[in-house]
């Protein structure tokens, strides 16, 4: 049985149908209940709560584990005392660029490190499904708006982090390594506005905010240590952060899908 938390979200609702088209054990974690493939059990459970997850944890030999909650080690401990002998860790990019901004995910990372179980910690891009903040805009306007319009980040798809994360929840001799995942290329901003329209069959204006602008909107969402982070990321990105990994063609043995791909995939959202 494989336990995967963050369960309807954009890599955990994949990673579900994934794993129950090759035939594995699921159960499926999440705050909420949602729609899910036939034959999944779904326990509700919250990561920010570590013994609410004790009943779903009953019986697995795997975790998938989201970077939420303030409690790692609480968390790993019940999976340990479970049965569960592996932990597939999601995490970010930024906690390998930049740490000293990340301290949720390199904490999760240190927990998950020390836990005695077998692990493999995902860092992963800037997902493409990010712009799902620009449906409502692009729905009603045809606009995206975003600071740092011409800045291009290799931002991945999250189908490609749940098809990795399948693969190694599954398979041998991924314990102890650390994969960034990232996407085939940078790709800008007003390049992923183009991409949309394209894929909608009409254009898609791009409008270019300040950064002042887009901390603002961001701070109704984030805490300012991550805002500040982010935007650095965005607009000042370090050679690393630009760089693209190999990690998703070596595990998976394809390219990994464009940012193209993904937005003709997942158009209707934007109509």
């Amino acid at each position: 049985m494989i336990v995967v938390t963050g369960a309807t979200g954009n890599v955990g609702q994949e990673l579900v149908r994934i794993l129950v088209g090759a035939g594995a054990g699921v159960t499926a974690v999440s705050r909420r209940r949602s729609q899910l493939p036939n034959g999944v059990r779904h326990m509700e459970a919250d990561l920010a709560d570590p013994p609410s997850l004790a009943v779903a944890l009953e019986g697995a030999e795997a975790l998938f584990l989201l970077v939420a909650g303030e409690d790692p080690e609480g968390i790993l401990g019940l999976a340990k005392a479970a049965g569960v002998r592996r932990v597939v860790l999601l995490s970010s990019q930024g906690a390998g660029t930049r740490p000293e901004v990340y301290r949720h995910p390199v904490a999760f990372e240190g927990a998950v490190r020390g836990s005695g179980l077998a692990w493999t910690i995902l860092r992963s891009g800037g997902l493409n499904s990010n712009a799902f903040a620009w449906a409502g805009s692009i729905r009603t306007e045809r606009t995206a708006a975003a600071p740092f319009g011409d800045v291009g980040l290799p931002t991945v798809d999250p189908a490609d982090v749940a098809e990795v994360a399948a693969v190694v929840l599954r398979e041998g001799g991924h314990a102890g390594r650390t994969y960034d995942l990232t996407g085939p290329a940078p790709v800008t901003p007003r390049e992923r506005a183009e991409a949309i329209g394209e894929a909608l069959g009409t254009p898609v204006r791009f409008i270019e905010q300040s950064r002042a602008e887009a901390r603002a909107q961001m701070l109704s969402f984030m805490p300012e240590p991550v805002v500040e982070g982010t935007l650095a990321i965005l607009g000042e990105p370090l050679p690393a952060e630009q760089e693209t990994s190999s990690a998703v063609e070596r595990i998976l043995g394809r390219a990994p899908r464009t940012f193209a791909d993904w937005a003709a995939r997942t158009a209707p959202a934007f109509r």
